[in-house]
């Protein structure tokens, strides 16, 4: 009798079957090629309108670029016209990524992206760019690239004429992009990888009275970097290890009030790891951000379970301070975040374990002399969690 052919052993990672022993980490490495690819260029559907990207079925993808390119024509025959708080950044209102049925991995406003590059790469730095935020000229803070064009100033008045805009929002699909956690092997006909652009209405993006009118129009790039998966000395494909997700995902809660305050996070669960958390505290109409300075903010913290409180800080400026060091870039003062970070020291010795502690919270005080108007908190949550455990 001939002997009875044995299937090679599967491994299941991220919903997607790879063969056991293709799965060498070392020799991936040694062998990948980086390559980053237009995925697709289009006329952006417009202000308040919906784009809609499937990447292609092929590599490791390690993340995606999205590049904005158009020109803002504002118009006051009569009247007046400005900018809101949420322009430049959050013309994209709503960034999602999904891969292979996992719905929540990426979902998060442009400036909440925006905020997390410069989180969690040391190399960036917006210092000695200019740009215009409430009128006032800044040179750090604002998170702005040099080859950025934000067209009109933040939180500000505009005069008629025609501007040119040039956004960049890098969308992490990978935690690292050294040892590539969280990738997304995408080289089968059964990935399903989708990226969603919600563009903000101009109702929210500025403030327009008597005749004035602003427009824009331009096109919408999605760059991706993958990774080729190459194959070993013995013939077959080599793959890292893509056991996990990662994922940002974030929430807004109307109500926050003077004293203290306390939001529970979204989406706890086992398997999950909570890399930071960082926010935004609203307020105004149109709604801006309160600057992170002790005269605005009381002490800042996180807790779980009944009342544990690992990491206290004494006010907003404290927090702001201790956020700049990490970070090199002063997230609090011209888009008022504060971020408890887990991963930019040490990831194996600080990171957060979802599972055992429950009931996380975030705690901020906000001073009774603090005048609010219809405020909210904004936050994100950013996670590693096994490929097997929802988002």
């Amino acid at each position: 009798m001939s002997p009875t052919a044995t299937a090679a052993p599967m491994r299941y990672m991220q919903g997607i079957a790879v063969p056991a022993e293709s799965v060498r980490p070392a020799e991936f490495f040694a062998r990948t090629r980086r390559h980053t690819t237009l995925e697709k260029q289009t006329a952006y559907a417009g202000l308040g309108g919906q784009d809609f990207v499937e990447v292609r079925k092929a590599d490791i993808l390690g993340g995606l670029l999205l590049k904005f390119s158009g020109s803002l024509v504002v118009t006051t025959p009569t009247g007046t016209a400005a900018t809101t708080a949420r322009w430049p950044y959050d013309l994209a209102r709503q960034i999602r990524f999904t891969a292979n049925g996992q719905s929540n991995i990426i979902n998060a406003s442009g400036l909440k992206l925006k905020v997390r590059e410069f989180m969690s790469r040391a190399d960036r730095n917006d210092r000695g760019v200019a740009q215009t935020v409430a009128g006032v000229a800044r040179t750090q803070g604002t998170l702005a690239s040099a080859s950025e064009s934000w067209g009109a100033g933040s939180a500000s008045a505009v005069t008629a004429g025609t501007y040119p805009v040039e956004l960049f929002w890098w969308v992490p699909v990978a935690e690292d992009d050294v040892d590539l956690a969280g990738a997304i092997f995408a080289a089968t006909s059964s990935t399903d990888l989708t990226l969603v652009v919600d563009w903000e209405t101009a109702g929210n993006l500025f403030t327009l009275t008597g005749g004035a009118t602003a427009a824009l129009t331009g096109t919408l790039q999605v760059i991706a970097t993958k990774y080729s998966i190459p194959l070993g000395a013995d013939g077959e494909i080599v793959v890292p290890e893509l056991g996990v997700f990662h994922s940002l995902i974030q929430a807004r809660l109307a109500g926050a009030s003077n004293g203290d305050n306390e939001t529970r996070l979204i989406g706890q669960g086992v398997g999950k790891s909570l890399l930071r958390v960082y926010y935004q505290v609203l307020s105004g109409n149109p709604a801006a951000p309160l600057p992170m300075t002790a005269t605005n903010f009381g002490r800042q913290s996180w807790r779980f379970a009944g009342n544990e409180t690992p990491d206290e800080f004494a006010d907003g400026q404290h927090l702001r301070e201790h956020n700049e060091r990490l970070y090199g870039v002063d997230i609090g003062g011209v888009w008022g975040f504060g971020c408890h970070d887990f991963a930019a020291e040490n990831a194996f010795r600080d990171v957060v374990d979802m599972g055992s502690t429950s009931e996380l919270r975030l705690a901020y005080n906000i001073p009774s002399g603090v005048a609010l108007t219809n405020p909210a908190v904004e936050y994100v949550a950013e996670t590693i969690f096994q490929a097997g455990t929802g988002a």
